[in-house]
């Protein structure tokens, strides 16, 4: 007897016949694969919490995310990323995972460009990043280490840092990826209390369900791609494991609760395509909420 399938294992069944039939438009197809995946949007959001410090009321947190070079994106886009992020002017910059699709088979000339743009990124309290999916992947795990830190980008890998503003400080951690790392909240956490305000990076969004039990306030995930093609009826086309549930957007998760930011990040994966799910980075604004 054939196993039943439910909706999401019939959507991705039938990715090859929705492409197939993107195909069959010609103009469909073209705007899809060469106009859409560059369409890259700022999207802001303001994070409200009472834990936020006075100094840090208006404080400017940009994410980018899920890059993907090597895969339909190049270095000529990413220096266009780059400018973007600098016209933001941030306070600081995180970076939440698959900077390059395959780092293995990545030219080596265009490792030390990409670590030379990201060198170009401005944050005066920081860049920061953590490890993605397709970062551990492919053999890269130390490639993508040495490019992110000649790019200024500090690692943080189930730890956690103090970003300090007027004698303030906000908690910013980072986990290590949950498909091909090894994650760990308790190390993480060891000695973080609730009172201070945290941001958690964490690459798969749907890990919301398991560290909104840890002191964290927000968490800011990459990974979904947004679906990468949504479609009228259908919704969301590809959506990866630990990106099933929380797709892109913003959810509140648990008691609390957890805001949980999933953005739809810059490159596209295992198809060349994006439609109706333009790319995007985050720029975040701390308020206090009185």
């Amino acid at each position: 007897m054939s196993k039943p399938i439910n909706r999401r294992s019939f959507l991705k069944r039938t990715f090859y016949t929705i492409t197939g039939i993107i195909g069959l438009s010609g103009g469909t197809y073209y705007y899809a694969k060469h106009i859409e995946p560059f369409l890259l949007t700022v999207k802001t959001d303001q994070i409200f919490s009472e834990k936020i410090p006075a100094p840090f009321e208006g404080f400017k947190i940009l994410q980018f995310s899920d890059t993907h070079l090597g895969f339909h994106y190049q270095l000529n886009e990413f220096q266009k990323l780059v400018n973007q992020i600098n016209d933001q002017r941030p306070d600081l910059v995180v970076f939440t995972g698959d900077l390059i699709d395959a780092p293995n088979q990545y030219d080596k000339q265009n490792l030390q460009r990409c670590a030379a743009l990201l060198n170009q990124i401005k944050a005066p309290f920081g860049k920061y990043w953590i490890y993605g999916n397709h970062d551990h992947g492919g053999y890269g795990t130390e490639i993508v280490r040495q490019v992110m830190e000649l790019g200024g980008f500090r690692l943080l890998q189930n730890e956690t840092v103090m970003v300090e503003k007027d004698q303030e400080h906000i908690v910013l951690a980072g986990l290590d990826d949950v498909m091909l790392g090894r994650p760990d909240l308790d190390q993480t956490f060891d000695n973080i209390t609730d009172d201070l305000f945290s941001i958690l990076l964490c690459h798969e969004p749907d890990f919301a369900d398991r560290s909104q039990y840890y002191p964290v306030d927000v968490q800011l995930s990459g990974h979904s791609h947004g679906g990468q093609i949504q479609l009228p009826f259908f919704g969301y086309i590809v959506t990866p494991p630990y990106g099933e549930k929380y797709v892109e957007g913003k959810y509140q998760i648990g008691e609390k609760p957890l805001q949980l930011f999933v953005t739809r990040g810059i490159g596209t994966t295992r198809l060349p395509y994006r439609f109706l799910c333009k790319p995007e980075i985050h720029l975040y604004t701390l308020k206090q909420l009185v």
